[in-house]
């Protein structure tokens, strides 16, 4: 049933949003767009000298599932690198298309989304944060290590 995917506790991160805004001159960022629903996330990341985010804004026009997400991530992704967040990324997507386990470490709380996998009309919208931050963050890379130095 429907109503499994909207529990008390994705309805209450979905209405409390870490980090919202848009960053002053970020290091990197990037918008994702569903096109089947129209959800829209827009990331911007600061990175720190050792490539670690330490500067965090999202924009989320999402449905409660999107918006979930990107709490999770808002609450979570101080202090990542790129690895982190690509692993937690392909795990999550693993998750939702395949069934595999949930993410671990500190994107761990993502396992309340799990049940989201019985509806794939829904995968792209809860994914969106979560592939526009490691967007955002590879182009911030690009951008602050010496290869892309101007």
């Amino acid at each position: 049933m429907i109503d499994d995917i909207y529990s008390a506790k994705v309805l209450a991160l979905a209405a409390n949003l870490p980090h919202l805004g848009r960053l002053e001159a970020p290091d990197g960022s990037a918008e994702k767009t569903s096109r089947l629903c129209g959800s829209r996330v827009t990331v911007d990341v600061g990175l720190d000298a050792s490539g670690r985010i330490d500067r965090f804004a999202q924009d989320v026009k999402a449905c409660a599932l999107g918006q979930a997400s990107a709490s999770i991530l808002g609450a979570a992704i101080l202090g990542a690198s790129e690895s982190d967040l690509e692993l937690a990324t392909r795990a999550f997507r693993s998750m939702l298309n395949e069934g595999g386990p949930p993410p671990e470490g500190r994107f761990s709380d993502l396992a309340m989304l799990a049940p989201v996998k019985d509806y794939p009309a829904r995968h792209a919208s809860t994914l969106l944060a979560f592939e526009a931050a490691l967007e955002a963050v590879r182009k911030a890379g690009t951008r602050t290590s010496p290869a892309g130095a101007a």
